[in-house]
């Protein structure tokens, strides 16, 4: 060994040891992220799963219990995209902790709402809530990602499935029996996800200064074509209108359809409502990291196109075979969106907060409109009817033929 060797030595172990640290920090950052997004979502769940609650205490048709879901999701809609643009310029990561401020304020008001127009104000301001956390904690997702992209996204949106899936179970085992002020006692765990983003944010703002200091912070340039990266992210939209219509139709609606075809309990309803979203949420998880590997674009093909005979029978079975076929909607169905985020990222590279903004506002956005329209859809027709209709919306998944290949142009 010359004396050069024995110079460096040392080097390439500390580096190894400091890369093994840092690489240990961004998978804890990933699930204080994830966990913050479970409660989250959990919070922002538990509106959904009290509308027989609302409904039957406010007296309020299917279309303005529609309206609800509708005035949350377009806030949130309308407002990510822009944060989300903002905060690619001028990344804000404070406004993580923030965010939260407002889903607390709003479960306080939906606590002691005592009519319609209260309850819309409630969920409005949750919806706000909603609007600040999504892009930024996107963002920290990819940061902490280490390169794995798809597997960031889908640990990241995970959490927010598996939080939404837990609202039913909370709604039917505690806020149902309760009452409608034991919403307030969730505004602990809103406390709590102040914390936890706290230090998420003190993390953000240290690894950018670090890559900055490195000089790591360039954006790669886009390899399409303008016109091309336009028209797949046009298709990704389109995509996602199905996707997101029909989710919007069990969301919304599943409890009502299991009450009224088969006769089984609210808290019943509620369960199997969860096991639904349960579905979803693990399709979600699997989703990202097989993009990872074999390209998004397949699994795009997979989820949107793949779940069609699925949707097309679950308005034919009964009760076993309803619970059955719902479960495999939800793991194939969700297994698309942290694939259609990170392949749209992809496309248009430098714009991370904006497009994670427009998805996942889009997303809320349009199934609120899904809501509301299906649900006026199902007072003047049947909701058995309106699966009928929906379970063909998968068939748009044939306009994945003519994305790109991105995986095989290294983006």
């Amino acid at each position: 060994m010359t004396l050069a060797q024995k110079v460096r030595g040392p080097a390439p172990a500390f580096e190894t040891a400091r890369v093994a640290a840092a690489q240990t920090t961004a998978i804890g950052i990933l699930f204080a992220v994830s966990g913050s997004h479970m409660l989250n979502d959990m919070m922002q769940s538990l509106a959904p799963a009290l509308y027989p609650v609302f409904r039957d205490t406010y007296s309020l048709s299917f279309f303005q219990t529609g309206l609800i879901t509708l005035v949350f999701q377009v806030t949130a809609s309308l407002l990510q995209p822009f944060i989300g643009m903002f905060t690619d310029r001028r990344p804000v990561p404070w406004g993580l902790p923030s965010a939260m401020a407002f889903t607390m304020v709003g479960l306080v008001l939906l606590a002691f709402s005592v009519n319609y127009p209260m309850l819309l104000g409630s969920v409005a301001l949750i919806g706000v809530g909603s609007a600040i956390f999504h892009p930024e904690a996107s963002r920290v997702a990819r940061a902490a990602s280490g390169g794995r992209h798809g597997f960031a996204q889908s640990l990241f949106q995970v959490g927010g499935n598996f939080g939404q899936s837990l609202g039913p179970l909370m709604a039917a085992f505690i806020v149902v029996p309760a009452g409608q002020r034991s919403v307030l006692a969730f505004t602990a765990l809103a406390f709590v996800a102040v914390i936890i983003l706290s230090r998420v944010a003190q993390w953000h703002v240290a690894h950018r200064a670090a890559r900055k200091a490195a000089g790591s912070v360039s954006v790669a340039p886009p390899t399409l074509p303008r016109a091309i990266v336009v028209r797949s992210l046009t298709i990704l939209v389109v995509l996602l209108f199905s996707k997101t219509f029909y989710l919007a139709s069990i969301n919304s609606y599943y409890t009502f359809y299991l009450i009224q075809t088969f006769q089984v309990s609210l808290q019943q309803a509620q369960v199997l409502l969860f096991v639904f979203l349960g579905a979803v949420a693990a399709g979600t998880f699997a989703g990202g990291p097989i993009g990872d590997r074999i390209g998004r674009k397949y699994v795009i093909w997979v989820s949107i196109l793949g779940v069609l005979p699925f949707t097309l029978l679950l308005p034919h079975l009964g009760l076993v075979g309803t619970v059955v076929d719902s479960v495999a909607i939800g793991l194939i169905l969700s297994s698309a969106f942290s694939a259609m985020v990170v392949y749209a990222q992809e496309l248009a590279p430098g714009n991370i907060g904006a497009i994670a903004g427009l998805f996942f506002g889009l997303s809320f956005g349009l199934g609120g409109i899904g809501a509301a329209a299906l649900g006026l859809l199902a007072d003047y027709t049947s909701l058995t009817f309106v699966y009928r209709l929906c379970a063909f919306l998968p068939a748009i998944g044939l306009l994945t033929y003519f994305l790109p290949d991105v995986r095989s142009r290294r983006l």
